[in-house]
């Protein structure tokens, strides 16, 4: 088991946001969290991430208890996430971007190896590499905020709503990459408002109602439980 998520409950103030969630990821896996705004979707990645701490339950990565480690740490373990609403440095270029993504390797040739990697899946930011961040197309900033994610070359990738304001053709080549990403061997937990591509991606999902767990199961089993057509699939 890569992540092993136990009894977790998270807080924002007196609002109890995270009520005792528990769930794992296997090493090499997709797995996906689906549900409504407000379900605790981007608040569990957001936790994982070192970001948001929880008040009780644990998180544990490739066998160690990171529930109270530092969120530059937890990068450096091998934890990394690319967040909702890409959050890319739009006055910085492509490449400055990317180089973030790198900032706590300080080994040029795996760097530099890194780079290559990332051009390679993405031909476009390669193209743009000397362009500012806040002038890319929506779907090239995706891509930007997924590969500077990668420039630290992650066992584990949090995806956050990466179709979020796309066109359909955009989404289909994002998750085409979120696949191709997998295949090379890195685990992905990604949470994602469009049930439908999440699943069709995925090994195994959770669907998540304010806070809690409230299924689980193969992509296949979600994808034909009359509960998740009813709700999250258009219900059909």
């Amino acid at each position: 088991m890569m992540l092993d998520i136990n009894d977790l409950n998270v807080y924002y103030g007196a609002i109890h946001a995270l009520k005792g969630i528990s769930f794992h990821v296997e090493k090499g896996e997709i797995v996906t969290l689906i549900g409504a705004n407000g379900a605790g979707k981007s608040t569990t990645l957001n936790t994982i991430s070192g970001i948001l701490r929880a008040r009780t339950g644990r998180i544990v990565f490739e066998g160690k208890d990171i529930t109270q480690t530092a969120a530059q740490e937890i990068v450096r373990r091998g934890i990394v996430q690319a967040p909702e609403g890409r959050k890319i440095f739009a006055p910085l270029s492509v490449m400055e971007n990317l180089e973030m993504g790198a900032y706590l390797h300080d080994d040029k040739e795996t760097n530099e190896k890194n780079l290559e990697e990332v051009f390679k899946r993405f031909p476009r930011l390669k193209e743009r590499r000397n362009q500012l961040g806040g002038t890319l197309s929506g779907g090239e900033q995706q891509m930007l905020a997924i590969a500077r994610a990668l420039m630290s070359r992650p066992s584990l990738l949090l995806l956050d709503e990466p179709s979020m304001g796309l066109s359909p053709i955009l989404v289909e080549q994002i998750f085409d990459i979120i696949r191709s990403i997998n295949t090379l061997g890195t685990s992905i937990l990604l949470v994602e408002q469009n049930a439908q591509m999440a699943l069709s991606i995925a090994h195994r999902g959770y669907v998540l109602e304010t806070g809690r767990v409230v299924l689980e199961g193969t992509s296949e089993s979600l994808l034909n439980d009359p509960q998740v057509i009813g709700a999250y699939l258009g219900g059909h």
